[in-house]
């Protein structure tokens, strides 16, 4: 989104800045203007993701990997209801009440039932009033284009900092929906997008988000047991603008399986896992706290936009991960303290 600019020759420069001083008066009101408009599109924007009723497909783009889904909301009374298919390998299937969400998982013949932790689901991701990203991006409007067939602005939100990316998006003029995300690194490539190839606006049917698969008869129903906790005794210090927003812990459920009749006898264990969520409204940051009895390996990978952080602290196994560039993922992951009552 920065495009740098040549300098200009200094004959140029200072014919020029006669002209400049003479406008400069009329040319901040625009700057301002234009700020505040971005701002607007930014509520919009927010608004407009949670109380629409919409079906469209999508693409997911992460470095050269690329998933398309489907996405259907509505809004019934007070209730967001939503169902997110997954379009691309194995088939995954979503269906999503207000906070509670229930993954349908056909291979394996499983509802998996848990609680959302964060509300940044594409088109609906943006998680904060935009006022507050003023002070952590420069926020403008972009130009004007067509997304999916529809007429669309897009407004641009440039990093104050080097610990987050800057991001481009189009909303539909029309309904202020989000219609395409850009994710930027500081060498303004797109590292991650996602985009609508085909949407519908408006009178959506309800029955088309109830779960395809009608008869889960003999299926296993395994609920997420997760619950609010107090992880006060675990120190971490996010980057400038993230707020802690969930403090959870769950039981994950793992399955070794052994001998020669492997397929038919795994050995289920569960371990627990506590989850600290930060975010600046825009990106989240996790950090995953679980006992360290498991042989893994320390080190960091990159995909897309998405940094992890993988390490050993003391009896326990730290996973930091989040949509923030690496050094803000590393500054997190070397503040974590344990501070022993």
């Amino acid at each position: 989104m920065r495009q740098t600019q040549g300098l200009l020759r200094v004959v140029l420069f200072l014919s020029a800045f006669v002209a400049f001083s003479a406008q400069a008066e009329n040319a901040l009101p625009t700057k301002v203007s234009n700020n505040q408009d971005a701002q607007v599109l930014l509520k919009k924007i927010q608004s407009a993701a949670q109380r629409l009723n919409y079906s469209g497909t999508f693409v997911y783009q992460q470095s050269n990997q690329m998933r398309t889904s489907r996405i259907t909301h509505i809004l019934s009374g007070k209730n967001e209801i939503e169902k997110l298919e997954v379009l691309d390998g194995k088939p995954r299937e979503y269906i999503r009440n207000n906070d509670d969400v229930a993954c349908y998982v056909p291979e394996a013949k499983t509802v998996l039932i848990e609680k959302r932790v964060t509300r940044d689901v594409f088109p609906a991701i943006l998680a904060a009033n935009p006022t507050d990203l003023v002070d952590y991006y420069s926020v403008k409007m972009g130009e004007t284009g067509r997304v999916a067939g529809h007429d669309c602005q897009a407004v641009i939100l440039e990093p104050k900092d080097k610990l987050r990316y800057g991001y481009k998006l189009w909303a539909d003029k029309a309904t202020g929906l989000l219609l395409r995300a850009q994710t930027f690194d500081a060498k303004n490539e797109v590292v991650e997008q996602i985009s609508f190839t085909q949407i519908e606006i408006g009178n959506i049917d309800h029955n088309r988000v109830k779960p395809s698969i009608t008869n889960t008869n003999g299926w296993h129903i395994e609920n997420s047991v997760m619950s609010q906790v107090n992880l006060s005794g675990w120190s971490v210090t996010p980057p400038p603008g993230f707020k802690k927003i969930q403090e959870v812990k769950r039981l994950i459920s793992d399955t070794q399986n052994t001998g020669a009749s492997a397929t038919q006898h795994g050995v289920t264990t569960q371990r627990e896992v506590s989850q600290i969520v930060f975010s600046d409204g825009l990106a989240a940051i996790s950090v995953f706290i679980e006992p360290g009895s498991q042989s893994r390996t320390e080190g960091s990978m990159q995909q897309g936009a998405m940094n992890i952080v993988g390490r050993r602290q003391g009896d326990y196994w730290l996973t930091v991960v989040g949509e923030v560039p690496g050094p803000a993922i590393r500054q997190v992951s070397n503040s974590i303290e344990f501070k022993s009552k």
